[in-house]
């Protein structure tokens, strides 16, 4: 509907689509030297500051050099967690768990033969069982030296490392970041780096409407964009091309964009 209505050849704020911010390129430059060297790194963040964007941008960086296999249903057994991981390799996964491992050691060998770089992902890593998590960090210890294990996810797995008993994990880490919540600056600047992408004019937002985005996207990546794009859908709806105040407070208004202390649980539906 956007895209029609502002006759767009690109999605707007597409997830997929999106370029990365500085501090985020910053964070992925460093990603790849330890991909290149291996290692174990902690991506982490609050929901929606843009993690995901970061794991996007490796899976797609340079698929035949660099091969990504994530495993991103973290709540299962070290078992089916495996087969997971085999299923990401494209490897048949029938059998016991030592076929399984048997065979990610000999295919990890085999495109480090090939001189290929292998990052294996964890996404959501923080609700991975620590059992399953150590079990997974034996078996990349077989992998080539070079590899590099990412583990993605909230800041509750770096207090869970830092435990003593999981020493044998912490120890082992060669890079952790914590991704940051934007400022206000750095929000504007998205919306109209995302403005110049899909060919749409700056004023398409007025400095208004910026401004409330910024305050009510509290930092966060996905609220920003999530908030833009329920912006340009009001403003299809008012048959208008320009977002401004009006169409931001109508979104606003919206129960899941307002603290829980504002919404009055006597209201009607």
């Amino acid at each position: 509907m956007i895209r029609s209505y502002f006759g767009l050849a690109l999605q707007p704020f597409h997830a997929e689509t999106l370029t990365l911010l500085e501090h985020q390129q910053a964070i992925f430059d460093t990603l790849l030297v330890h991909c290149q060297q291996g290692g174990l790194c902690l991506l982490l963040g609050q929901p929606g500051t843009g993690k995901s964007t970061l794991k996007q941008a490796l899976q797609q960086h340079d698929s035949q050099r660099l091969i990504t296999p994530c495993i991103g249903r973290t709540l299962h057994t070290y078992r089916n967690t495996l087969r997971i991981l085999c299923q990401a390799f494209a490897l048949d996964f029938d059998g016991n768990d030592i076929k399984c491992e048997k065979r990610l050691i000999e295919e990890a060998f085999r495109l480090n033969h090939l001189g290929k770089s292998i990052a294996p992902i964890i996404d959501d890593a923080h609700l991975l069982d620590m059992t399953t998590l150590r079990k997974l960090r034996l078996l990349f210890e077989e992998f080539p030296k070079n590899h590099n294990l990412i583990l993605i996810g909230q800041p509750a797995l770096l207090t869970a490392i830092t435990l003593t008993v999981n020493e044998d994990i912490r120890s082992r880490v060669t890079y952790s970041v914590v991704v940051p919540r934007l400022n206000p600056d750095q929000i504007r600047s998205f919306i109209l780096a995302e403005l110049d992408r899909i060919s749409l004019p700056h004023n398409t937002f007025s400095d208004e409407a910026l401004n409330l985005i910024a305050r009510s996207s509290e930092g966060v990546l996905r609220r920003t964009r999530n908030l833009c794009l329920s912006c340009l859908l009001e403003a299809v709806r008012d048959r208008t091309k320009h977002v401004d105040l009006k169409q931001v407070n109508k979104v606003l208004l919206q129960p899941h964009w307002r603290h829980e202390h504002d919404v009055d649980p006597a209201a009607p539906h």
